[in-house]
Parts: structure tokens; C-alpha cells; sequence
């Protein structure tokens, strides 16, 4: 069967790696993961308690905004969804921000957020997650665009309104829905007027 590949997407063998603030430095015995915002049980995990919740894993394709994607790349973590479930996050949450250790972060929104696929990955192809692959953890969103993906992920926060994240602040997607082909802002999708595109 022939694989479908989203618009303007060429396939690679291997991933190219990209820190645009430099790879930091994980002291995992330190290394916590808050859940915050708007939820009414904040939460903290450390890596051992996060490695013991993984209920995921699947293969899906990669894709990053420059126009490269990897195939059949065998990802485990755990469901956001989850997560979400567990923190009781409130109805006014409409976007999710992630924070990483490198001071990176990126913005999507609730419906991608609790997506059955979005996961908090911990593993890749049957490894945990390399230091250049965003170790300790990092969200996997399949129908986003890799830079949603922040590597070396800190902190998952659900708030009410629109934050530019990283790239975001510098003329990237809102959303970045790889089969819409929303790289750049003003393409079809905008937070100042929600066009709510399919994303299943």
C-alpha cells in the first residue's frame, strides 16, 4: 500500500535534530513534570513515576515544517489525555502550553491536546528517549508539525487565552496541522477567528 504523505512532505531516513536554544543539561534525579493552569489538581511527576504510567505505544510518521518527515518511527508514552483526566482540567482551558528545560515552548490547542494519539513521549523504537530526541520526555502530537513537539518537556499548562510560543512569536502556525499545511500564520487557521479545520 502506498504511504500518504502530507503536502510538500519528502521522506528521510534519519531525523535531523535542531536545538535553537542549545541542548541542556537533564539531571534526572531533579527532573520533574508539572501539570498547571487551569486544572484543579496540580501535579508533578518525577521520570521512574512517569516511565510506570506508559500506556501507549504505536508507529507514526514525523514531520517536521521544513519539509522532511521520518517514517514508521515506533513511539511510547503516555495518553495527555490522561493526564488532562487526572489534573480535572477546567472548561475554560482552550490551549495547552509546553515549557521546556532550555527555556523553549510551544502552544496548541485543547482539541489537539486531548487527541486520542497525543501522547507524552518517554521512548523511542524501543529506547527511551536520547538527550538529542528531547530526553527525559517530550509530547507527540502525529497530526502536528515537530516543532509542537518540545523537546526536553518541564511543564504542560492549560489556559484561556492564545500565547505565541517560540517559533510561534516568530511568524510560525498557531496550530501547525500537518495535512492542512499550516506552517506559517494567516494559513487558514487563526486564533483571532477559529476556523475549526478536521483534525481526525
Amino acid at each position: 500500500m502506498q504511504r500518504q504523505s502530507p503536502p510538500n512532505q519528502h521522506y528521510v531516513k534519519k531525523f535531523i535534530y535542531y536545538a535553537a536554544l542549545g541542548v541542556p543539561h537533564v539531571d534526572i534525579q531533579k527532573y520533574r513534570l508539572k501539570i498547571s493552569g487551569l486544572v484543579e489538581n496540580q501535579l508533578e511527576f518525577t521520570y521512574e513515576q512517569l516511565l510506570n504510567m506508559i500506556d501507549t505505544k504505536y508507529t507514526k510518521d514525523f514531520h517536521c515544517v521544513t519539509g522532511w518527515s521520518v517514517a514508521d518511527v515506533e513511539w511510547e508514552g503516555i495518553k495527555l489525555k490522561k493526564l488532562a483526566e487526572m489534573a480535572k482540567v477546567k472548561n475554560e482551558a482552550k490551549w495547552v502550553i509546553f515549557y521546556s528545560l532550555d527555556g523553549y515552548t510551544a502552544t496548541i490547542p485543547i482539541e489537539d491536546a486531548l487527541h486520542e494519539d497525543t501522547i507524552i513521549a518517554l521512548k523511542m523504537n524501543g529506547k527511551p528517549l536520547d538527550i538529542k530526541a528531547g530526553f527525559p520526555a517530550r509530547p507527540f502530537i502525529p497530526h502536528l508539525y515537530g516543532w509542537k513537539s518540545a523537546k526536553w518537556l518541564t511543564e504542560i499548562e492549560f489556559v484561556k487565552d492564545y500565547v505565541d510560543g517560540f517559533w510561534e512569536e516568530r511568524g510560525y502556525h498557531e496550530r501547525g496541522n500537518v495535512w492542512e499545511e499550516e506552517r506559517f500564520k494567516g494559513e487558514g487557521f487563526s486564533h483571532k477567528g477559529w476556523k475549526r479545520n478536521p483534525i481526525f
